[in-house]
């Protein structure tokens, strides 16, 4: 294919990347061209035609999946897009946060600095107000709480009593640090915080038995079939191909199994 013979990028495409990012620029645009083509009209058309979520879910869970997959540059192109489109600071530290018990905090601490320094050009003050709803007397209670609500007693209290000696710690603290102290923080409700876990889980590699679970765990506080599909649709381009039919597979499995 010449260049005069070139694919063009769409109008739906031009509409939706000016809306995501706007006013932004890329060196793609002299050095790569023809790339810049191809993902344009796939990020911002194809996947889009098949996306039932709301700008604000899209965007906190590409958020968290460019996080997962350690993209700064592509990250803050988003995050800028965010903040101007009226996404809240708030919702963006928590996915943050979030993102902290699932992809761990080694992938997570530079892109704090990172939306912090975003945050400040943006003229949003740090620290923003403190979302958290627990203390270290009644976080382990409340995390069991909200681990039942959303996978069911019988299933977390026997995942608890199987547990091998000298392993039990690693159940206590999946009830108090990552259910207790995250789940339990304002800024996102639970909608929003298991469509952000499933995301991250889909974004990282081998962990398709906990992708199963969250799967699971969406349907239970009303995230869909049609969500999670929109969900692995929209973060395609980020993940690629292998990631999204092991997600996509497993979304088959649980959704139709209920």
């Amino acid at each position: 294919m010449n260049r005069c013979d070139k694919m063009e990028i769409t109008q739906t495409a031009k509409e939706n990347k000016e809306k995501i990012l706007p006013n932004q620029k890329t060196s793609l645009e002299e050095t790569d061209p023809e790339l810049l083509e191809i993902m344009d009209n796939f990020i911002f058309d194809e996947t889009q035609q098949h996306n039932t979520l709301t700008y604000r879910t899209t965007t906190l869970i590409t958020l968290a999946a460019l996080i997962t997959n350690q993209s700064q540059q592509l990250y803050m192109k988003i995050l800028e897009g965010a903040i101007d489109n009226g996404i809240k600071p708030i919702e963006i530290k928590e996915v943050l946060y979030q993102t902290i018990p699932y992809a761990g905090l080694s992938k997570v601490y530079d892109f704090i600095d990172l939306t912090n320094q975003v945050l400040d050009e943006k003229g949003v003050d740090v620290p923003l107000p403190g979302q958290s709803t627990t203390n270290r007397n009644n976080r382990k209670e409340k995390g069991y709480q909200i681990q039942t609500q959303y996978f069911g007693k019988e299933n977390i209290d026997a995942m608890k009593e199987n547990a091998l000696k000298n392993q039990e710690h690693l159940y206590d603290f999946l009830e108090s640090y990552c259910f207790g102290d995250f789940y339990t923080r304002t800024g996102l409700d639970d909608k929003d915080r298991e469509i952000i876990t499933f995301s991250i889980i889909a974004s990282l590699r081998g962990c398709e038995n906990q992708l199963r679970g969250h799967t699971g765990g969406n349907l239970s506080v009303g995230n869909t079939k049609e969500d999670l599909i929109s969900a692995v649709t929209v973060l395609l381009p980020y993940n690629g191909f292998p990631r999204t039919l092991n997600a996509l597979a497993i979304i088959n499995e649980i959704c139709d199994a209920q």
